[in-house]
C-alpha cells in the first residue's frame, strides 16, 4: 500500500490504537495531523513520525468543542493543503451501572465518542468533496455489537457511530469518500493493562483466538480500509476481535 502524497488526520492519536493507527499510515507513506489533547504525548508520537521520513503537525484537540474541531482541521488544510484520509479514535469511558449512571457520565461520553466524531467528519467533508476523494475510518468497539455490563453510555455512543458511518457512507458514496468503522475487540492498551487478572481472564475466555489484540492489528486493518485496495468498500464494519462477535 502506497501513500505517498497523502494527508492524514488521527484523533486520540497520543497513545495506544491512534497511536499505531498514525504510524502505519507514516510508515506507508502517508503525512499525519496528530489530534489530542496531551500534548506532550502528541510530540513524542511527531517525532516517530518524522523519523519515518513524513511530515507531523501536532494539534491541541478537544473533539467535543466544535470550534476546537474547526480549528484543528484549518490548520491542517493550512499546512498540508488537504485532508485525504480520517481516523476518528478519540474516545472515553465512563462506566456506571445505567441505574446509578449521573447524566453528566451519560453526556460526556456522548459528546466525545458521537457528537466528536460528528464534527470530525462535517469538518473534513468539504474539502474532500471537493477534491473528489476520501477515506473516513470511526473506531468503534464490540461491545457495540455484543453488548457489556456498565457502560450502556459508551455502548450507547459506539451503536451510534456504526450508524453514523452508514448514513454518512451513503450521503458521500458519489464524490468517491468511502465511510467505514474498524471494530476491535479487547486491545492489550494502557487501559486493559489496567484491569485486574481475573477480569483479563474473562475477556480471554471469550475469545476463540485465546488472547487480546495489539494495537497493530488493528492499524493494519485501518490502514487498508483507507487505501485504494479498499476502494469499492463502503458502510463497512470490519470486526477485528479475535471472534468474541462473528455477527
Amino acid at each position: 500500500m502506497d501513500f505517498t502524497g497523502r494527508v492524514a488526520l488521527v484523533t486520540g492519536a497520543a497513545q495506544g490504537i491512534g497511536r499505531d493507527c498514525a504510524l502505519a499510515l507514516a510508515e506507508a507513506g502517508s503525512d499525519v495531523a496528530l489530534g489530542n489533547r496531551q500534548l506532550q504525548k502528541l510530540a513524542g508520537v511527531c517525532r516517530e513520525i518524522e523519523a519515518l521520513g513524513r511530515r507531523s503537525l501536532v494539534l491541541g484537540l478537544d473533539v467535543a468543542d466544535v470550534e476546537s474541531v474547526k480549528a484543528a482541521v484549518a490548520k491542517t488544510l493550512e499546512v498540508f493543503g488537504k485532508i485525504d484520509i480520517l481516523v476518528n479514535n478519540a474516545g472515553i469511558t465512563r462506566d456506571n451501572l445505567a441505574m446509578r449512571m449521573r447524566p453528566h457520565e451519560w453526556e460526556e461520553v456522548l459528546a466525545t465518542n458521537l457528537e466528536g466524531a460528528f464534527f470530525c467528519i462535517k469538518a473534513v467533508l468539504p474539502g474532500m468533496v471537493k477534491q473528489r476523494y476520501g477515506r473516513i475510518i470511526n473506531i468503534v468497539s464490540v461491545v457495540a455489537q455484543a453488548g457489556n455490563f456498565g457502560q450502556a453510555n459508551y455502548i450507547a455512543s459506539k451503536a451510534g457511530l456504526i450508524g453514523l458511518t452508514k448514513a454518512i457512507a451513503t450521503e458521500v458514496a458519489s464524490r468517491n469518500i468511502t465511510v467505514n468503522a474498524v471494530s476491535p475487540g479487547f486491545i492489550d492498551t494502557a487501559m486493559t493493562q489496567a484491569l485486574s487478572q481475573s477480569v483479563r481472564d474473562r475477556i480471554l475466555s471469550l475469545a476463540p483466538l485465546g488472547r487480546m489484540g495489539t494495537g497493530r492489528e488493528v492499524a493494519h486493518g485501518v490502514r487498508f480500509l483507507a487505501s485504494d485496495e479498499a476502494s469499492y468498500i463502503t458502510g463497512h464494519v470490519l470486526n477485528i476481535n479475535g471472534g468474541m462477535f462473528m455477527g
